[in-house]
């Protein structure tokens, strides 16, 4: 555990292994509803079993086909995308008013973390404007999506690290037809989702911690 500084909470990150989706995603709902000003803010390192998630504006048209993989209607931005095993997902249950941060803020500074860390691994990726996640040349390789409620932020990132990709083909990724996915181990990056999880968590840390004023403590929490 590392102390943080005298008056300032920690950051807690917790390795959480997989965990189906709805649950964790009510879970997040009751940690934001029930926090106060005294609550730390955490990250959580996790993947789920297949599942299709649809945000508040999302449109079912971007189904184009019908699958076992069940489709969660949830309250992020944003519109159609696909979880599963072999993606590193980090949720950041992040206050924003303490942190004195803008929602734009936090969406740059996820993207940046992304592009970061594929940057240490030899690939050059980009953000684009408009349309939020982290590409390489046409391919999105990492999503982003995010509610705030009460100034405090759920949901988070996902980077494809080493997944199956074939249920990106039943629907339009994010909303965008013939939009091509891809993941690290297509990109020569043979990286487990276990090392990814760690490298990203690292670089998210060191961001915040880098917001004016603020110097947050990262603290490994066990996993629960």
């Amino acid at each position: 555990m590392i102390e943080p500084a005298s008056g300032v909470l920690p950051l807690l990150v917790r390795s959480r292994g997989v965990l189906p989706y709805e649950p964790t995603w009510r879970e997040m709902q009751a940690f934001t509803a029930a926090r106060g000003p005294e609550t730390p803010d955490e990250l959580w390192l996790l993947q789920h079993p297949p599942v299709y998630t649809l945000g508040l504006a999302g449109k079912t048209e971007h189904l184009l086909e019908a699958s076992e993989v069940p489709v969660v209607k949830i309250d992020r931005g944003g519109q159609i995308t696909y979880h599963g095993p072999g993606q590193a997902v980090i949720y950041l249950l992040i206050d924003l008013h303490r942190r004195k941060l803008m929602v734009r803020q936090l969406v740059r500074l996820l993207e940046q973390a992304l592009i970061d860390v594929l940057a240490h691994w030899g690939i050059t990726a980009e953000r684009r404007d408009g349309a939020p996640g982290v590409y390489v040349a046409e391919a999105k390789v990492a999503a982003l999506g995010l509610k705030i409620s009460r100034g405090c932020s759920y949901h988070g990132l996902a980077l494809n690290v080493d997944m199956d990709l074939s249920p990106f083909d039943r629907i339009n990724p994010c909303g965008y037809e013939g939009l091509a996915c891809t993941r690290l181990h297509d990109l020569g990056v043979m990286a487990t989702v276990e090392e990814a999880h760690a490298q990203l968590a690292t670089r998210l840390v060191q961001l915040l911690n880098e917001l004016p004023n603020q110097l947050p403590a990262a603290v490994p929490a066990t996993a629960q």
